[in-house]
């Protein structure tokens, strides 16, 4: 089943890295298709210096598109990370709403620990002089992620997206202010544990994402992942939780406008 009326957001996309294939190669027609099952708004998030232009240019372009702006943690260079007056400017932007996606990564890259952790609080920093959410990366970063957002206590907070830790870790961000974003992962045969973390998420602080092109979720996995396929998790979610899908859907959108109110959704 699939709705035309606009429930639905995908709150973590990277529409710069979709692979198009199967949409003739049109980002037009793969925001086409997501609107057609009920996709009404796509947050599609900065990465890199590279990209920062390019995500900004995509919500210029889109009227249901906003961005963030910020530095993947495995993107950080070897010689550091960007200057806060870099990031900054970069923010200062109306279609940028929110910082990142930032955060730690020690499941990859546990050797640049310590390049990772000033990068991510430098994204901080940037939050509390914009005010601005930040979307957050965490993998085998539990005690370092905690430790650095509970430091700068920020008000508006953000959310851990792709989320993939244990209950505990989402408590405690949680406790913070933070949301919690899940993905197609949480369909995956072997994620029981995140299942779990699922159920227990208050509805107010929950969100959907497709985190597209990747990590498609089931019965797409394996193949590239797309914004429409939001639908897929948020239904899968809905059932899992007991919830009608139209009440969870409203509530996760709603979720986002709260968290993110300079988006246009």
């Amino acid at each position: 089943m699939t709705s035309s009326a606009p429930l639905l957001v995908d709150s973590h996309c990277h529409l710069d890295r979709l692979d198009l294939t199967s949409h003739g190669g049109s980002l037009d027609a793969a925001l086409a298709a997501a609107r057609e099952r009920g996709v009404g708004h796509f947050l599609c998030i900065g990465v890199s210096a590279d990209n920062a232009r390019t995500v900004r240019e995509l919500a210029d372009r889109y009227p249901d598109v906003d961005c963030s702006v910020g530095i993947h943690p495995l993107d950080v260079a070897p010689e550091g990370a960007p200057t806060l007056e870099w990031l900054l400017s970069e923010l200062n932007h109306p279609r940028v709403v929110a910082i990142g996606e930032t955060g730690l990564d020690y499941h990859y890259e546990p050797e640049t620990a310590e390049i990772q952790k000033a990068s991510f609080a430098l994204h901080l920093e940037a939050a509390t002089i914009t005010g601005k959410p930040v979307i957050v990366h965490t993998r085998a970063a539990q005690a370092d992620t905690l430790a650095l957002l509970r430091e700068a206590a920020l008000p508006q907070g953000g959310v851990l997206h792709c989320f993939t830790e244990d209950w505990p870790m989402a408590k405690a961000a949680l406790d913070l202010g933070f949301y919690i974003s899940l993905s197609g992962i949480v369909t995956f045969r072997n994620a029981e544990a995140l299942r779990e973390v699922a159920r227990q998420v208050p509805a107010d602080r929950l969100l959907v994402e497709t985190d597209s092109p990747y990590l498609a979720p089931i019965p797409y996995r394996g193949k590239p992942n797309l914004p429409q396929y939001v639908y897929e998790v948020a239904a899968f979610l809905a059932d899992l939780r007991g919830e009608a899908f139209e009440a969870f859907a409203t509530q996760t959108t709603a979720n986002f406008r709260r968290l993110f109110p300079l988006a246009r959704a």
